[in-house]
């Protein structure tokens, strides 16, 4: 039954929704939910509790937070400055460990000269990063009593290399030592409307380029030695997916003709899966490997990535995590 649920998404929330859909409960998943009507942001916590539980959702053990904002794509500075905020927020939730003063190191994943996989490197060129500074002058150069060490690397990708990520960030770990990583990178989506609208933030560490299904070798506090936070967004869509969304919109317009109705029928016996099945048989070879991102996605992926780079800063650069 879980293979009839293998829907292409990085997104948790996504995959709960598909079990619900078909009134399927997961043991071991816990889905809560939050909406703020003032922002108009939905949080929904899908916390997996069990190796069951885990093995059915296709995700390891831990917790996922998805912050769903619609006006995220739209260039408003006040409205990302509150995301920023409630980033910051959750970051906090997920850090283990009450110490005064942390080391970080944030890795931007992704290849920056692909524009939906730009995130991460964006991410970490608008950090304050300030290890450099306090080795040189000491922490008081940071204006603060309690100054957090930051570090940042942009390892690229392996076509890029010739090396895989774990390899890169854990001589990195190994050199510079630090408390926990934050890990930013592109993700996919399942369904079209959550595309650069929506942040989610775990502690369970990523696979890098899992956005496009290039799995590379995890980054997790099992393969590092330190926990790992990865904040993703979703950039892009497969192809099947958007025919996927389409062919909902057609069923429903079928709905409401007399004449085509009986194929509605028909389409309607099949679930949400076996849809999504027959379609990615039905474009490929041709469509089948192809992903779809916005035609804004330049403009949107910067904005993005300055609204997380702020709330790392927020939470970091001011010497608290209060």
């Amino acid at each position: 039954m879980i293979d009839k649920y293998n829907i292409r998404t990085d997104l948790a929330l996504e995959q709960k929704e598909r079990f619900e859909s078909d009134n399927v409960e997961v043991p071991g998943v816990v889905l809560e939910e939050e909406y703020d009507e003032k922002l108009e942001i939905r949080t929904t916590r899908v916390v997996i509790q069990t190796e069951k539980g885990a093995k059915t959702m296709g995700k390891p053990v831990g917790t996922y937070i998805t912050l769903e904002a619609p006006n995220l794509a739209v260039p408003d500075e006040d409205y990302h400055r509150e995301v920023s905020k409630e980033i910051a927020q959750i970051l906090k939730e997920l850090i283990q460990g009450e110490k005064e003063e942390y080391n970080v190191l944030v890795i931007g994943l992704g290849n920056r000269l692909v524009t939906p996989d730009a995130l991460g490197p964006d991410v970490a060129d608008n950090l304050v990063v300030t290890r450099h500074i306090i080795k040189e002058y000491g922490k008081y150069a940071m204006g603060g009593e309690k100054v957090h060490t930051v570090s940042a690397i942009v390892p690229g990708v392996m076509g890029q290399t010739g090396m895989e990520t774990l390899e890169i960030v854990k001589g990195v770990v190994e050199e510079t030592k630090p408390d926990f990583a934050i890990a930013i990178d592109a993700l996919a989506a399942r369904n079209s409307k959550r595309l650069n609208r929506t942040i989610q933030l775990a502690d369970t560490g990523i696979n890098p380029g899992s956005g496009v299904g290039n799995h590379r070798n995890a980054l997790t506090e099992d393969t590092l030695g330190i926990p790992v936070i990865a904040i993703g967004v979703p950039t892009v869509v497969d192809a099947a997916t958007i025919v996927n969304d389409t062919m909902e919109n057609l069923l429903a317009a079928l709905e409401t003709s007399e004449m085509l109705k009986g194929v509605g029928v028909v389409l309607q016996g099949y679930n949400a899966t076996e849809k999504y099945e027959l379609i990615k048989e039905l474009i490929s070879p041709h469509l089948n490997g192809m992903f779809v991102t916005p035609k804004d996605i330049d403009e949107t992926v910067k904005r993005i990535s300055y609204t997380i780079s702020e709330a790392l800063n927020m939470l970091f650069a001011n010497g608290t995590c209060e």
